[in-house]
């Protein structure tokens, strides 16, 4: 997010975010998408919506309240507002230890098993590094076992994050984690040397689909059942009932024998839950 300007620089601007208004937002994001926001983080929320309300050419933040909870502000305006006030935060091969035991436990197992189409899916995925990290786990997998077939779900609640997935566009910079083979294989780089980006190629986009998801759905748009998910730094902005409510819906999509991947500060500890820690912040389902 770019660094938002300083309050005392506006011009004509109400520059505070009521108490009250503050309850009215924060109780919009607990009951639609389980975030808590408590008290403390008033001044974190008045700091993200200031852009969008310049943007909106506003003069204060009761006006923008009114606005985003008419009709037409929650017709309009609920995508901008879930932009502003969740954060995404990721990178490729972020907590590689994931991708490690995807890569040398878990794919092996499912081949001796016999399970030769594996369906994944990475739940919250932002802006799209993690289903394209899981991309080239499971085509360099392919490559050695060529029987071995895939697709991957990419989901989230902002349809701005989903955009950025879509286009597969990133700064040269956020590769610097990937070993060169892979980014000579996986990336084409910019001819902009002054602002270098790469694009991740046709291969790893191919057999990925992305889709707007909200976790807090009482049922998910989903039919399918996935061999693996990954839910990862997403559960910690829930309390400890939503938690467990969220889980148990992956749950219901993941295959018997499947993984769940969860971020490493997350815990799921003491839920009743159809899963068995096999590592740490990994689990199989029974």
């Amino acid at each position: 997010m770019a660094e938002i300007e300083k309050v005392s620089d506006l011009d004509c601007f109400k520059a505070e975010l009521s108490q009250s208004d503050f309850k009215a937002f924060s109780d919009y994001i607990y009951s639609e998408f389980g975030i808590k926001m408590p008290d403390i983080k008033r001044v974190m929320l008045q700091g993200r919506l200031l852009k969008r309300i310049r943007e909106l050419k506003m003069s204060s933040y009761a006006e923008y309240k009114k606005y985003f909870f008419s009709e037409e502000g929650q017709r309009n305006e609920i995508y901008n507002f879930l932009s502003v006030v969740t954060t995404n935060k990721t990178d490729f091969f972020r907590e590689s230890a994931h991708f490690d035991f995807l890569s040398h436990e878990v794919l092996p197992e499912f081949l001796a098993e016999g399970r030769r189409n594996i369906k994944v899916w990475s739940a919250a995925c932002s802006s799209g590094e993690e289903p394209y990290t899981i991309s080239i786990v499971l085509n360099e997998f392919k490559e050695q076992h060529p029987e071995f077939s895939f697709s991957i779900l990419g989901s989230d609640i902002s349809n701005n994050v989903l955009d950025k997935a879509v286009r597969g566009v990133y700064p040269e910079k956020s590769v610097d984690v990937i070993p060169l083979y892979l980014k000579k294989k996986y990336f084409l780089r910019s001819k902009d040397r002054v602002n270098p980006t790469v694009k991740v190629t046709k291969q790893l986009q191919q057999n990925i689909s992305l889709k707007y998801l909200n976790l807090m759905d009482k049922v998910y748009d989903i039919t399918e059942k996935y061999d693996v998910i990954f839910c990862r730094n997403v559960l910690i902005y829930f309390d400890h009932e939503t938690q467990e409510k969220v889980v148990g819906k992956l749950c219901r999509h993941l295959s018997p024998g499947g993984y769940l991947m969860i971020g490493h500060s997350e815990s799921i500890a003491n839920m009743d839950l159809p899963l068995k820690n096999i590592k740490p912040t990994m689990f199989k389902r029974i």
